[in-house]
């Protein structure tokens, strides 16, 4: 699949008539940072710096857009392969953005979620999560979930184990196992499979995230960096999806 090209594109709104179809749940692959600062011949970290910015556009856009959950690829489980420089960098953004952020997600009706595995990060981003978690549980506009220290696959194998120690303890029998129970025992068993998944800076592939959820996904590929992705680029995706028909292994009627 291609990848779409840089275009300005008018709003889209979820209120415009029956069908515009706004997907629920929107998942993004934030990519391009360190090329975004390369070619401008700046520090990595001031790409980063600025792919927080975008975060908060695309979480704007999203609530203007009527989606209403929102899924970032903030940190993967193979990151953690990155210099500790580049490490130390994201987890001080991550720090910095909750401390100075929180309250206007906040504000917003933004519920924060974490899944991955946040157990990895130093005790005082850990602190920090758990609070922003706890401060927004009750908002209900947009589910806002960061994937931090996140692998797809790490994710099916942990609820492979929670199944398989229930069998193991007798009170769930093999043959009971199914699509929908492994369902249930991922990270994200409280939230709908994503209808769209969308990755910047030119890249088409999924890089083990949301392996499970994403089988009947929409996938949008886009040329532009993380960095430069704003609303345009957002309604953009959007337009994309709703011109698609989704049959999920079916025939059209």
């Amino acid at each position: 699949m291609g990848s779409l090209p840089q275009t300005s594109t008018p709003s889209l709104s979820s209120r415009e008539g029956e069908g515009a179809a706004v997907p629920v749940h929107v998942a993004m692959i934030m990519d391009g940072n360190g090329r975004w600062a390369r070619s401008r011949n700046l520090p990595v970290a001031a790409g980063h710096r600025k792919g927080a910015e975008a975060v908060q556009d695309c979480v704007r856009s999203a609530i203007r857009q009527g989606v209403r959950y929102l899924t970032l690829y903030a940190f993967s489980s193979e990151n953690w392969r990155r210099s500790a420089e580049e490490v130390g960098d994201l987890t001080s953004l991550l720090r910095f953005y909750l401390r100075h952020k929180l309250n206007e997600l906040h504000e917003q009706g933004v519920r924060l979620r974490v899944i991955g595995e946040p157990e990895r990060f130093e005790g005082a981003l850990r602190e920090e999560l758990r609070r922003a978690e706890a401060k927004t549980a009750s908002n209900t506009t947009l589910t806002l979930t960061l994937a931090l220290s996140y692998g797809g696959r790490a994710d099916i194998v942990q609820a492979a184990r929670r199944l398989a120690d229930q069998v193991a303890s007798g009170t769930l029998a093999s043959s009971d196992i199914t699509e929908e129970r492994l369902d249930q025992a991922l990270q994200t068993s409280d939230m709908p499979d994503p209808d769209l998944v969308i990755r910047t800076s030119g890249e088409c592939r999924l890089s083990n995230f949301l392996l499970w959820q994403s089988a009947y996904a929409e996938l949008v590929f886009m040329d532009v960096l993380w960095p430069d992705f704003g609303e345009a680029e957002f309604v953009q995706a959007l337009s994309h999806f709703a011109g698609r028909q989704r049959r999920f292994g079916g025939r059209p009627a």
